[in-house]
């Protein structure tokens, strides 16, 4: 483990958001959703690819509070702008289990 200091830690932007849309990723080399978050307003509704496709459906993703990382800058992803990093961990077999917000917290708030 790499240890890092608390300024180095409050570099990365780690913001409340709602998932607002999610599309099939068609063009994904690996099974993957479009998703839209809304970031509130100062930061606004971003975009990103992710491959979340084992747990979550189309549904059940539009609507749930997460946690993006907003300033990593941007992506292309097979001809799609990724915004931010959708935060989430590895489960034993390697599908993405998201990182949520309960209770959900308003979008744009800063982690702390």
């Amino acid at each position: 483990m790499k240890v890092i200091t608390y300024e180095e830690f409050e570099r990365v932007d780690l913001r409340s958001g709602t998932i607002v849309k999610a599309e099939e990723f068609l063009r994904a080399k690996k099974p993957a959703f479009k998703i839209w978050a809304d970031f509130g307003d100062e930061i606004g509704v971003l975009q990103t690819s992710a491959q979340v496709t084992a747990h979550y459906t189309l549904e059940s993703l539009v609507g749930m509070p997460i946690v993006g990382c907003v300033n990593l800058g941007e992506k292309n992803i097979a001809g799609f702008l990724s915004q931010f990093l959708l935060v989430g961990f590895s489960d034993k077999n390697g599908s993405i289990c998201l990182v949520t917000v309960a209770p959900k917290a308003p979008n744009g708030k800063k982690m702390c």
